[in-house]
């Protein structure tokens, strides 16, 4: 049987959430690791374009610019997600008939995990601030103490999914977004305006 590590991605997830604060962010591994990065990398963006787009004294062009982003983030975000789950299929044995089916996949929760990783970083560094009331770091920590608990739940809970998934005792269908918006074929909104143009 393969063996993954959900401890080696959620590591993987923290330690490059800490670097890409600093220096240039990059995807550096292979295999699945390097699928997770991709993933991370994307909800990396999402969550600056996401701030970016909140702001009000910037003008609509910087929104518009922030929104476009956000967009091919998020597209390149699910397409991740389904490459870690073909790639984790191939792994896994014959499923025998009458396997249970698990609807949320690997690659779903493995996102779900890269965002809470993103989250606990950001909420920590709110604790961190000395240009706020001693209410708002209060409040900052018990989130990142939620997060924190949240996210060991999810890890181990994965883990254990990840096992069943390899020894053939559960199974899950790679579930493809079909996101229709990004197509211009399918986009009515843009086919019609092509059309018209």
């Amino acid at each position: 049987m393969n063996h993954i590590s959900i401890d080696t991605i959620t590591e993987l997830q923290r330690q490059l959430t800490i670097n890409w604060h600093q220096h240039e962010p990059m995807v550096t591994h292979n295999g699945l690791l390097g699928l997770v990065e991709a993933n991370h990398l994307n909800n990396f963006c999402l969550w600056h374009e996401e701030d970016r787009a909140r702001r009000s004294d910037m003008g609509f062009e910087y929104v518009f610019h922030a929104k476009r982003a956000i967009d091919k983030h998020n597209q390149e975000r699910n397409n991740y997600m389904e490459r870690i789950d073909e790639f984790i299929t191939k792994l896994a044995p014959s499923t025998p008939s009458g396997c249970p089916l698990h609807t949320e996949t690997p690659g779903m929760i493995i996102d779900r995990l890269s965002i809470m990783t993103l989250k606990q970083y950001h909420i920590e560094e709110e604790t961190l601030r000395t240009d706020v009331d001693a209410a708002h770091t209060l409040k900052c920590q018990q989130r990142l103490s939620l997060i924190t608990q949240q996210l060991n739940d999810l890890k181990e809970s994965l883990q254990d999914f990840i096992n069943q998934i390899l020894s053939g005792k559960r199974a899950f269908r790679v579930y493809y977004q079909l996101k229709m918006y990004n197509d211009p074929t399918l986009n009515p909104e843009i086919y019609k305006q092509t059309k018209s143009s």
